[in-house]
């Protein structure tokens, strides 16, 4: 995680952040309680220092993307979108390099790619799924797929057509190896036919729920890391054994990132 020193909305780069204004105090109170959350559920949480101007860093899933393959653990460096979110990636390929992390060069240049806000692993697999469209480039996810080839991993394109649901991370959450969240009208069908036949359990979630970033949760041993859930969510996580653990991240919300966003597993 990334300390949310300096975290407000200073511009739109996506649509909750229209109008949005942060109350400071209020987001710190709740950025250390999703870190006791993350705790009480069994993690152990890193924190980064934050670094003034970079207002976004605290949204620690984008600027890299973490994983393990042939048992080495890697990083593969973003290519932001926005300027102000291209100066936090050196801060926190610089930080994985000290611990030994290899820096894959995906060959970027040109294209976009957002990290995990665009990259999931399927647990249990050697798979990604890669959101493209609104921060991603579909040239982006070629590339980083062919870098990811060479190591064994699959990488499956899954096309956003709905702006709200810019990033994977906002519409589309894995539970555990057979099970995944979706909000299916922010994809393609091509996309929803992917993941249709590569879940056992593929649980549709309506646009209230997404809204309330219901696909932005964190599994975490058996429990989900997330705002506040519906009845039918709820029931949903009962079925895979999951217990709700609840946190309000209404300040972080209003940038359009919510549990999913504010941490980095680390391979």
């Amino acid at each position: 995680m990334c300390s949310p020193q300096y975290f407000t909305v200073r511009d739109v780069k996506n649509p909750f952040m229209a109008g949005s204004v942060v109350d400071l105090d209020r987001a710190v109170r709740q950025w250390e309680a999703l870190r006791s959350a993350f705790l009480d559920a069994g993690l152990r949480v890193e924190v980064m220092d934050a670094v003034e101007d970079l207002e976004d860093m605290v949204f620690a899933a984008n600027p890299v993307f973490v994983g393990a393959t042939r048992g080495k653990p890697l990083v593969v460096p973003s290519s932001m979108r926005h300027e102000s979110r291209r100066r936090e990636v050196p801060h926190y390929v610089a930080w994985f390099d000290r611990r030994g992390y290899e820096i894959v060069d995906a060959g970027l240049e040109g294209e976009y790619l957002e990290g995990h806000g665009d990259l999931l692993w399927h647990p249990g697999r050697d798979r990604v799924w890669a959101g493209y469209g609104f921060r991603s480039s579909q040239g982006g996810v070629e590339r980083v797929s062919g870098a990811m080839r060479e190591r064994g991993v699959e990488v499956t394109p899954l096309h956003l057509v709905d702006e709200t649901f810019y990033h994977l991370d906002t519409c589309f959450a894995p539970l555990n190896e057979e099970a995944a969240l979706v909000f299916a009208p922010a994809l393609d069908d091509r996309a929803m036919t992917a993941l249709s036949s590569a879940w056992a359990r593929l649980y549709r979630v309506d646009r209230t729920d997404a809204l309330g970033f219901a696909c932005n949760g964190v599994v975490a041993g058996r429990r989900y890391v997330s705002s506040p859930v519906s009845p039918a969510l709820a029931e949903i996580l009962r079925r895979e054994g999951l217990e709700p653990l609840e946190v309000d991240l209404s300040e972080f919300e209003k940038a359009g990132g919510s549990a999913f966003c504010l941490k980095t597993f680390v391979a």
